[in-house]
C-alpha cells in the first residue's frame, strides 16, 4: 500500500470540497491519491487512477449531485466496492455533499445504509471522522510514522510490510556487550533505543527511532562509514540522517567508538563540544587520540583507533591488513603526520596484521627464533597478491609496487620477528618464576 487515502469525487467538486479536504488531511500527515497531484504529464490516466485505487487502504467517496451524474468516479467506485467485497475489511468511506438521504437511497441502497460524514458539517468534522478510521487513536505505529513526518522523512503508510522490518528492528539488541546471535543484534552506527517502558502505547517514539536507526545503518554498511573514512564525509553522512546528529550528541562514547577520527582535536566539526564533554566524563580507551600523550603506547592507540574494547561494538569491516596497507597508502595522507606514524609503529608490533594463507606467512612464522628470515621472491608475489586485495576492497589510489616498497622500508616483517622473540622471552621468565 501507497496511499492511506483514494479521494473518489466528480470534477465539479474539487474547489468546494475535494482540494480542501486534501489539503487539510495532509496537515494530519494522512497520504492521499488525489488526480491533481497523482497523474503527470503523459501518464496513462486509467492505468493511474487503477494504481491508485489498488495501493489506497481506503476510499473516500464524495457523493453529489455531480457524482451520480457521471460515469467516471462510478467506475472509481465500482473498483473500491470490488476490493472491500473481495477481502473483509471496510474500503469506502462516504462523505455526503449537498445531497440528501433519499437521493442516496436512489442512487444506491447499499451506499444509502452506511454510516456517512456529511459536508454540511464543515471540513475539521469531517478530517476527525476520517482520522478516526484511518489513524486509530493510540496506535504506536501511526504515532511513529507522524514522528518521521516531523523529521522531514516521508515513510510508507502504516499497512506497508516495511512497518514489519521496522518492529522487528526495534527488540534488536545493542552491538557490543557478550556474544550473541548475530542476527538479533544491530550492525555498526547503531545506538540504544527509548526505552519500551513496559507499555505498548510507550513504543511510538522507539519505533520512530528504529526507522531512522534502519536507514542510517544500511548506509553505514554500503557506502562504508568506518574509521578510515575522511572526517568531512563522516560529518556529512551523519548530518544527512534524521536524527542522527542528535543520537551522535547524546552518546558520544558510542561516536568515538564508531568514528574515532573525530575524537582527533579540532576533527569534529559542529560535534566537537560533545566530543570533549564525552572525554571528560568516559576517559576510557575510545579516548586514546584525545589525549596529549597517545604516542607513547603506539599499540593501544593503534588497537583503539580500529577497535573498540572486549564488549565494544563492530567498528570496522576491515582485516588488520587492511588497515596496514591503508596506512601506508595516500588514501591515509590526511591523518595528522605523528597519527599516522604512531600507527604504523602500533601495527608493527601486533601480530595480528598477518593473513595466515600464503608464502608471505610461511615463510615469515617459520622463521621465528630462528634468525633466518630472506626475503624472496615468492613472498613479494604472495605480499603483491594481499596489497592488490586491500587496493581493490578499500580503493587504495597508490601501486602494488609502492605500497610493497614502503611495507618493506617499514620493516613490518623484521619487527613482528623481534616482538615475537620479545614475548617469548618474557614468557619463558614468567614461567621460571612460577617454578
Amino acid at each position: 500500500m501507497l496511499y492511506d487515502l483514494f479521494i473518489c469525487h466528480a470534477s465539479a467538486d474539487k474547489a468546494s470540497i475535494v482540494r480542501p479536504l486534501v489539503k487539510a488531511l495532509a496537515q494530519e500527515n494522512v497520504e492521499v491519491w488525489y488526480d491533481e497531484k497523482a497523474i503527470k504529464l503523459g501518464d496513462s490516466i486509467r492505468r493511474t487512477i487503477d494504481k491508485g485505487l489498488s495501493k489506497s487502504r481506503f476510499g473516500i467517496v464524495i457523493l453529489s449531485k455531480a457524482f451520480f451524474a457521471r460515469n467516471w468516479p462510478q467506475y472509481e467506485l465500482d473498483a473500491l466496492a470490488e476490493r472491500e467485497m473481495a477481502g473483509s475489511d471496510k474500503i469506502v468511506l462516504p462523505i455526503w455533499h449537498g445531497v440528501t438521504h433519499q437521493e442516496v437511497m436512489e442512487y444506491s441502497l447499499a451506499l444509502a445504509g452506511r454510516k456517512a460524514v456529511l459536508s454540511s458539517d464543515g471540513i475539521s468534522k469531517m478530517v476527525d471522522e476520517i482520522l478516526s478510521v484511518v489513524h486509530p487513536q493510540g496506535s504506536p505505529l501511526v504515532i511513529a510514522r507522524d514522528r518521521l513526518i516531523e523529521w522531514g522523512i516521508t515513510p510508507p503508510v502504516i499497512t506497508d510490510p516495511y512497518w514489519l522490518d521496522v518492529v522487528e528492528a526495534s527488540n534488536r539488541v545493542e552491538a557490543y556487550g557478550a556474544t550473541v546471535p548475530e542476527a538479533s543484534t544491530w550492525r555498526r552506527w547503531s545506538f540504544p533505543l527509548p526505552e519500551k517502558a513496559g507499555n505498548y502505547r510507550n513504543w511510538d517514539e522507539r519505533l520512530a527511532w528504529t526507522a531512522m536507526q534502519l536507514k542510517w545503518v544500511q548506509t553505514a554498511e554500503s557506502v562504508p562509514i568506518t574509521p578510515i573514512t575522511k572526517p568531512d564525509e563522516v560529518l556529512k553522512f551523519i548530518d544527512s540522517h534524521s536524527g542522527l546528529f542528535e543520537t551522535c550528541s547524546m552518546c558520544p562514547n558510542l561516536l568515538a567508538e564508531y568514528a574515532p577520527q573525530l575524537t582527533i582535536p579540532g576533527f569534529g566539526g559542529e560535534l566537537e563540544s560533545y566530543l570533549e564533554e564525552g572525554f571528560q566524563k568516559f576517559p576510557g580507551e575510545e579516548w586514546s587520540l584525545r589525549r596529549t600523550d597517545f604516542a607513547k603506547d603506539p599499540e593501544l592507540a593503534a588497537y583503539s583507533y580500529f577497535h573498540a574494547g572486549i564488549f565494544g561494538p563492530e567498528v570496522s569491516p576491515y582485516q588488520e591488513a587492511d588497515h596496514v596497507f591503508w596506512l601506508l597508502s595516500n588514501k591515509s595522507l590526511w591523518l595528522p603526520s605523528l597519527v599516522r606514524a604512531t600507527f604504523l609503529t602500533g601495527m608493527k608490533s601486533r601480530p595480528t596484521w598477518i593473513w595466515y594463507e600464503g608464502n608471505f606467512s610461511e615463510v615469515l612464522l617459520s622463521a621465528k627464533g630462528t634468525h633466518k628470515f630472506r626475503w624472496s621472491r615468492s613472498m613479494e608475489d604472495d605480499l603483491r597478491n594481499r596489497i592488490r586485495k586491500s587496493i581493490d576492497l578499500l580503493g587504495l589510489p597508490d601501486s602494488e609496487e609502492l605500497l610493497l616498497r614502503r611495507f618493506k622500508a617499514e620493516k613490518f616483517s623484521e619487527s613482528f620477528l623481534k616482538s615475537e622473540e620479545v614475548r617469548t622471552r618474557t614468557n619463558k621468565k614468567q614461567v621460571n618464576i612460577k617454578k
